[in-house]
Protein backbone atom coordinates (compact mmCIF):
# COMPACT_ATOMS: atom_id res chain seq x y z
CA UNK A 1 0.00 0.00 0.00
CA UNK A 2 2.44 2.29 1.13
CA UNK A 3 4.41 1.75 -2.07
CA UNK A 4 1.36 1.49 -4.00
CA UNK A 5 0.74 5.46 -2.67
CA UNK A 6 4.18 6.64 -3.96
CA UNK A 7 3.75 5.78 -7.81
CA UNK A 8 3.43 9.01 -9.59
CA UNK A 9 0.07 9.68 -10.55
CA UNK A 10 -1.34 8.56 -13.82
CA UNK A 11 -2.94 10.82 -16.58
CA UNK A 12 -6.26 9.27 -16.05
CA UNK A 13 -6.08 9.99 -12.39
CA UNK A 14 -4.65 13.69 -12.81
CA UNK A 15 -7.02 14.52 -15.35
CA UNK A 16 -9.89 13.92 -12.25
CA UNK A 17 -7.83 15.38 -9.79
CA UNK A 18 -7.69 18.67 -11.57
CA UNK A 19 -10.71 19.07 -12.93
CA UNK A 20 -12.06 18.26 -9.39
CA UNK A 21 -9.77 20.33 -7.70
CA UNK A 22 -10.86 23.46 -10.41
CA UNK A 23 -14.43 22.63 -9.66
CA UNK A 24 -13.84 22.60 -6.00
CA UNK A 25 -12.55 26.15 -5.58
CA UNK A 26 -15.28 27.32 -7.73
CA UNK A 27 -17.81 25.64 -5.31
CA UNK A 28 -16.18 27.14 -2.08
CA UNK A 29 -16.50 30.64 -3.70
CA UNK A 30 -20.18 29.90 -4.63
CA UNK A 31 -21.20 28.39 -1.32
CA UNK A 32 -19.31 30.56 0.68
CA UNK A 33 -21.58 33.50 -0.82
CA UNK A 34 -24.86 31.16 -0.38
CA UNK A 35 -23.97 30.49 3.25
CA UNK A 36 -24.10 34.15 3.63
CA UNK A 37 -27.45 34.98 2.15
CA UNK A 38 -29.48 31.96 3.14
CA UNK A 39 -32.24 33.07 5.05
CA UNK A 40 -34.10 29.32 5.67
CA UNK A 41 -32.66 27.42 8.57
CA UNK A 42 -33.86 24.29 7.00
CA UNK A 43 -32.44 24.81 4.13
CA UNK A 44 -29.21 25.98 5.56
CA UNK A 45 -27.48 22.49 6.18
CA UNK A 46 -27.61 21.29 2.87
CA UNK A 47 -25.97 24.82 1.74
CA UNK A 48 -23.28 24.51 4.99
CA UNK A 49 -22.47 20.80 3.86
CA UNK A 50 -21.42 22.07 0.63
CA UNK A 51 -19.47 24.37 1.29
CA UNK A 52 -17.67 22.19 3.74
CA UNK A 53 -17.57 19.07 1.60
CA UNK A 54 -15.54 20.97 -0.57
CA UNK A 55 -13.43 22.25 1.23
CA UNK A 56 -12.19 19.08 2.35
CA UNK A 57 -12.10 17.92 -0.80
CA UNK A 58 -9.69 20.54 -2.13
CA UNK A 59 -7.33 19.80 0.56
CA UNK A 60 -6.79 16.26 -0.04
CA UNK A 61 -6.41 16.91 -3.68
CA UNK A 62 -3.95 19.83 -3.01
CA UNK A 63 -1.76 17.10 -1.60
CA UNK A 64 -2.08 14.45 -4.68
CA UNK A 65 -0.61 17.35 -6.70
CA UNK A 66 1.99 18.42 -4.61
CA UNK A 67 2.82 14.59 -4.29
CA UNK A 68 3.31 14.44 -7.40
CA UNK A 69 5.50 17.69 -8.19
CA UNK A 70 2.35 19.26 -9.75
CA UNK A 71 1.78 23.19 -9.28
CA UNK A 72 -1.37 23.99 -7.94
CA UNK A 73 -3.76 25.09 -10.20
CA UNK A 74 -4.73 29.24 -9.34
CA UNK A 75 -8.81 28.21 -9.63
CA UNK A 76 -10.84 30.84 -7.70
CA UNK A 77 -10.12 32.56 -4.30
CA UNK A 78 -11.27 35.05 -2.54
CA UNK A 79 -11.26 38.10 -5.10
CA UNK A 80 -13.90 35.71 -7.00
CA UNK A 81 -16.50 36.17 -4.27
CA UNK A 82 -17.75 39.12 -2.57
CA UNK A 83 -19.74 37.64 0.34
CA UNK A 84 -21.18 41.14 1.13
CA UNK A 85 -22.92 41.44 -2.26
CA UNK A 86 -26.56 41.49 -2.22
CA UNK A 87 -28.71 38.33 -2.07
CA UNK A 88 -28.92 37.34 -6.06
CA UNK A 89 -30.92 34.31 -5.88
CA UNK A 90 -33.79 33.62 -3.32
CA UNK A 91 -33.29 30.36 -0.73
CA UNK A 92 -34.91 28.04 -2.79
CA UNK A 93 -32.60 28.02 -5.74
CA UNK A 94 -29.67 27.58 -3.60
CA UNK A 95 -31.26 24.38 -2.05
CA UNK A 96 -31.73 23.26 -5.91
CA UNK A 97 -27.63 24.56 -6.54
CA UNK A 98 -27.00 22.36 -3.87
CA UNK A 99 -28.45 19.13 -4.88
CA UNK A 100 -27.81 19.49 -8.83
CA UNK A 101 -24.17 19.71 -6.64
CA UNK A 102 -24.97 16.35 -5.29
CA UNK A 103 -25.95 14.91 -8.49
CA UNK A 104 -23.24 16.33 -10.80
CA UNK A 105 -21.09 15.19 -7.70
CA UNK A 106 -21.80 11.71 -8.33
CA UNK A 107 -21.63 11.18 -11.13
CA UNK A 108 -17.90 13.25 -11.43
CA UNK A 109 -16.83 10.48 -8.65
CA UNK A 110 -17.96 7.77 -10.49
CA UNK A 111 -16.07 8.18 -13.35
CA UNK A 112 -13.09 9.15 -11.42
CA UNK A 113 -13.24 5.83 -8.92
CA UNK A 114 -13.09 3.68 -12.87
CA UNK A 115 -10.43 5.61 -13.98
CA UNK A 116 -8.56 5.15 -10.55
CA UNK A 117 -5.34 3.09 -10.39
CA UNK A 118 -3.49 4.55 -7.05
CA UNK A 119 -5.09 2.58 -3.62
CA UNK A 120 -5.22 6.44 -1.82
CA UNK A 121 -7.28 7.77 -5.01
CA UNK A 122 -9.66 4.71 -5.30
CA UNK A 123 -10.31 5.57 -1.92
CA UNK A 124 -10.37 9.35 -2.04
CA UNK A 125 -12.89 9.02 -4.69
CA UNK A 126 -15.03 6.44 -3.28
CA UNK A 127 -15.37 8.92 -0.32
CA UNK A 128 -16.49 11.78 -2.21
CA UNK A 129 -19.17 9.45 -4.27
CA UNK A 130 -20.05 9.12 -0.18
CA UNK A 131 -19.83 12.74 -0.21
CA UNK A 132 -22.16 14.14 -2.99
CA UNK A 133 -24.39 11.31 -2.10
CA UNK A 134 -24.97 12.31 1.59
CA UNK A 135 -25.50 16.25 0.34
CA UNK A 136 -28.00 15.11 -2.64
CA UNK A 137 -30.11 13.10 -0.12
CA UNK A 138 -29.68 15.90 2.36
CA UNK A 139 -31.44 18.40 -0.18
CA UNK A 140 -34.12 15.92 -1.76
CA UNK A 141 -35.11 15.38 2.26
CA UNK A 142 -35.40 18.83 3.01
CA UNK A 143 -37.08 19.86 -0.18
CA UNK A 144 -39.85 17.10 0.23
CA UNK A 145 -40.16 18.43 3.70
CA UNK A 146 -40.90 21.81 2.27
CA UNK A 147 -43.42 20.59 -0.47
CA UNK A 148 -41.06 22.13 -2.64
CA UNK A 149 -39.79 19.23 -4.00
CA UNK A 150 -40.41 18.26 -8.11
CA UNK A 151 -41.38 14.45 -8.15
CA UNK A 152 -40.74 12.84 -11.93
CA UNK A 153 -44.11 11.95 -12.89
CA UNK A 154 -45.65 8.03 -12.08
CA UNK A 155 -47.45 6.27 -14.99
CA UNK A 156 -50.08 3.39 -15.08
CA UNK A 157 -48.76 0.21 -14.07
CA UNK A 158 -48.74 -2.27 -16.98
CA UNK A 159 -50.98 -5.11 -16.33
CA UNK A 160 -48.50 -7.68 -18.01
CA UNK A 161 -44.93 -8.45 -19.61
CA UNK A 162 -44.52 -7.34 -23.71
CA UNK A 163 -42.18 -7.96 -26.13
CA UNK A 164 -41.22 -5.45 -28.78
CA UNK A 165 -43.13 -6.92 -32.32
CA UNK A 166 -42.42 -4.06 -34.90
CA UNK A 167 -39.80 -2.17 -36.10
CA UNK A 168 -41.48 1.14 -35.82
CA UNK A 169 -40.73 0.65 -32.20
CA UNK A 170 -37.27 2.48 -33.54
CA UNK A 171 -39.07 4.81 -35.43
CA UNK A 172 -41.37 7.94 -34.88
CA UNK A 173 -40.62 10.40 -37.80
CA UNK A 174 -44.05 9.71 -39.60
CA UNK A 175 -47.50 8.20 -38.65
CA UNK A 176 -47.79 6.73 -35.46
CA UNK A 177 -45.28 7.52 -32.86
CA UNK A 178 -45.49 4.72 -29.44
CA UNK A 179 -45.60 6.06 -26.14
CA UNK A 180 -42.66 6.92 -24.24
CA UNK A 181 -40.95 4.70 -22.17
CA UNK A 182 -39.98 5.15 -18.83
CA UNK A 183 -36.30 6.00 -19.43
CA UNK A 184 -37.36 8.46 -22.00
CA UNK A 185 -39.56 10.03 -19.71
CA UNK A 186 -36.94 10.18 -16.94
CA UNK A 187 -34.69 11.82 -19.47
CA UNK A 188 -37.06 14.17 -20.43
CA UNK A 189 -37.94 15.28 -16.81
CA UNK A 190 -34.16 15.80 -15.79
CA UNK A 191 -32.72 17.56 -18.93
CA UNK A 192 -36.21 19.72 -18.62
CA UNK A 193 -35.01 20.71 -14.82
CA UNK A 194 -31.49 21.07 -15.39
CA UNK A 195 -32.41 23.26 -18.23
CA UNK A 196 -34.61 25.16 -15.88
CA UNK A 197 -32.39 25.84 -13.36
CA UNK A 198 -29.71 26.69 -15.96
CA UNK A 199 -31.91 29.45 -16.84
CA UNK A 200 -32.59 30.73 -13.82
CA UNK A 201 -28.39 30.65 -13.04
CA UNK A 202 -27.60 32.53 -16.27
CA UNK A 203 -30.49 35.00 -15.39
CA UNK A 204 -29.05 35.80 -12.04
CA UNK A 205 -25.65 35.73 -13.52
CA UNK A 206 -26.65 38.78 -16.54
CA UNK A 207 -27.95 41.09 -14.17
CA UNK A 208 -24.62 41.88 -12.24
CA UNK A 209 -21.61 40.84 -14.41
CA UNK A 210 -19.53 43.61 -15.31
CA UNK A 211 -18.45 42.63 -18.93
CA UNK A 212 -20.74 43.27 -21.93
CA UNK A 213 -19.66 40.65 -23.91
CA UNK A 214 -19.76 38.48 -21.38
CA UNK A 215 -23.30 39.86 -20.82
CA UNK A 216 -24.17 38.86 -24.32
CA UNK A 217 -22.88 35.71 -24.18
CA UNK A 218 -25.15 35.05 -20.73
CA UNK A 219 -28.36 36.38 -22.52
CA UNK A 220 -27.56 34.24 -25.91
CA UNK A 221 -27.41 30.83 -23.38
CA UNK A 222 -30.81 31.85 -21.44
CA UNK A 223 -32.54 31.94 -24.93
CA UNK A 224 -30.90 28.52 -25.77
CA UNK A 225 -32.31 27.02 -22.11
CA UNK A 226 -35.48 28.23 -22.69
CA UNK A 227 -36.01 26.98 -26.32
CA UNK A 228 -34.49 23.53 -25.07
CA UNK A 229 -36.91 23.55 -22.33
CA UNK A 230 -39.87 24.39 -24.71
CA UNK A 231 -38.04 21.32 -27.13
CA UNK A 232 -38.27 18.48 -24.80
CA UNK A 233 -41.39 20.14 -23.23
CA UNK A 234 -42.80 19.62 -26.29
CA UNK A 235 -42.03 15.82 -26.73
CA UNK A 236 -43.51 15.03 -22.40
CA UNK A 237 -46.72 17.19 -23.44
CA UNK A 238 -47.66 14.87 -26.54
CA UNK A 239 -47.76 12.10 -24.59
CA UNK A 240 -49.71 13.46 -21.54
CA UNK A 241 -46.14 13.36 -19.40
CA UNK A 242 -46.58 16.26 -16.78
CA UNK A 243 -43.42 18.49 -17.53
CA UNK A 244 -41.67 20.34 -14.35
CA UNK A 245 -42.28 23.59 -13.79
CA UNK A 246 -38.98 26.23 -13.83
CA UNK A 247 -39.64 29.69 -11.83
CA UNK A 248 -38.47 32.92 -12.44
CA UNK A 249 -38.92 33.74 -8.62
CA UNK A 250 -35.50 31.62 -7.61
CA UNK A 251 -33.38 35.08 -8.81
CA UNK A 252 -34.12 38.64 -7.21
CA UNK A 253 -33.74 41.78 -8.77
CA UNK A 254 -30.65 42.76 -7.26
CA UNK A 255 -28.37 43.92 -9.92
CA UNK A 256 -25.99 46.47 -8.18
CA UNK A 257 -22.81 44.58 -6.42
CA UNK A 258 -22.05 41.43 -8.71
CA UNK A 259 -21.29 38.62 -5.60
CA UNK A 260 -18.72 36.52 -8.37
CA UNK A 261 -16.13 37.68 -10.65
CA UNK A 262 -16.51 37.43 -14.42
CA UNK A 263 -14.49 34.94 -14.75
CA UNK A 264 -15.72 32.62 -12.02
CA UNK A 265 -19.32 33.65 -13.75
CA UNK A 266 -18.23 32.29 -16.94
CA UNK A 267 -16.47 29.40 -15.82
CA UNK A 268 -19.81 28.22 -14.01
CA UNK A 269 -21.10 28.79 -17.20
CA UNK A 270 -18.90 26.80 -19.39
CA UNK A 271 -19.14 24.41 -16.84
CA UNK A 272 -23.31 23.86 -16.49
CA UNK A 273 -22.85 24.15 -20.51
CA UNK A 274 -20.11 21.08 -20.21
CA UNK A 275 -22.58 18.59 -17.91
CA UNK A 276 -25.41 19.12 -20.30
CA UNK A 277 -23.46 17.85 -23.23
CA UNK A 278 -22.87 15.12 -21.52
CA UNK A 279 -26.12 13.99 -20.01
CA UNK A 280 -27.42 14.64 -23.59
CA UNK A 281 -24.75 12.27 -24.98
CA UNK A 282 -26.58 9.55 -21.80
CA UNK A 283 -30.16 10.72 -23.32
CA UNK A 284 -29.03 9.67 -26.48
CA UNK A 285 -27.71 6.43 -25.92
CA UNK A 286 -30.50 5.26 -23.88
CA UNK A 287 -33.27 6.22 -26.25
CA UNK A 288 -34.63 3.89 -28.26
CA UNK A 289 -37.09 6.68 -30.59
CA UNK A 290 -35.00 8.01 -33.25
CA UNK A 291 -37.35 11.37 -33.64
CA UNK A 292 -36.29 11.92 -29.98
CA UNK A 293 -32.53 10.86 -30.23
CA UNK A 294 -32.22 13.16 -33.08
CA UNK A 295 -33.39 16.30 -31.52
CA UNK A 296 -31.03 15.56 -28.46
CA UNK A 297 -28.38 15.37 -31.15
CA UNK A 298 -29.68 19.00 -32.84
CA UNK A 299 -29.66 20.22 -29.27
CA UNK A 300 -26.24 18.74 -28.57
CA UNK A 301 -24.46 20.57 -31.42
CA UNK A 302 -26.06 24.03 -30.39
CA UNK A 303 -24.63 23.80 -27.00
CA UNK A 304 -21.17 22.62 -28.56
CA UNK A 305 -20.97 25.59 -30.08
CA UNK A 306 -21.93 28.02 -27.27
CA UNK A 307 -19.62 26.28 -25.07
CA UNK A 308 -16.60 26.79 -27.25
CA UNK A 309 -17.43 30.61 -27.91
CA UNK A 310 -17.45 30.50 -23.51
CA UNK A 311 -13.71 29.09 -24.21
CA UNK A 312 -12.98 31.39 -26.74
CA UNK A 313 -14.34 34.76 -24.39
CA UNK A 314 -11.77 32.92 -21.29
CA UNK A 315 -8.79 32.39 -23.38
CA UNK A 316 -9.21 35.91 -25.35
CA UNK A 317 -9.83 37.15 -21.12
CA UNK A 318 -6.64 34.96 -19.95
CA UNK A 319 -9.48 33.54 -17.36
CA UNK A 320 -8.98 29.74 -18.96
CA UNK A 321 -6.17 27.88 -17.36
CA UNK A 322 -5.21 25.00 -18.96
CA UNK A 323 -5.03 21.43 -17.87
CA UNK A 324 -2.27 18.65 -17.64
CA UNK A 325 -0.86 18.00 -20.63
CA UNK A 326 1.73 15.84 -22.43
CA UNK A 327 4.73 17.59 -23.40
CA UNK A 328 5.25 18.73 -27.07
CA UNK A 329 8.35 16.90 -28.18
CA UNK A 330 8.59 18.93 -31.40
CA UNK A 331 8.31 22.16 -28.90
CA UNK A 332 11.63 20.53 -26.74
CA UNK A 333 13.46 19.18 -29.81
CA UNK A 334 13.29 22.99 -31.34
CA UNK A 335 14.22 24.75 -27.87
CA UNK A 336 17.29 22.35 -27.94
CA UNK A 337 18.20 23.18 -31.28
CA UNK A 338 18.02 27.03 -30.71
CA UNK A 339 20.44 26.50 -27.76
CA UNK A 340 22.84 24.58 -29.91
Amino acid sequence: MEGQNKQQLTAAELSQIWGSYMNASANIAVFTYFTEKVEDEEIRPAIEDALNLSKNHITKLEDFLTGNEHPIPQGFGEEDVNPAAPRLYTDGYMLQHATQLGTLGLNAAATSISMATREDVYSFFSQQLRDYNALHHKGISIAKAKGTYVSPPIIPVPQEVDFVKKQSFLTGWLGERRPLLTLEIANLFSNIERNSVGNATLTGFSQVVQSDEVRKYLLRGIGIAKKHVNVLSEILEGNDVPVPMGSDAMVTNSTDIAPFSDKLILYHTTGMVTAGIVFYGMSITTNLRRDIASKYVRLSGEILLYSEDGANIMINNGWLEEPPRMVDRDELAKTNKRKG
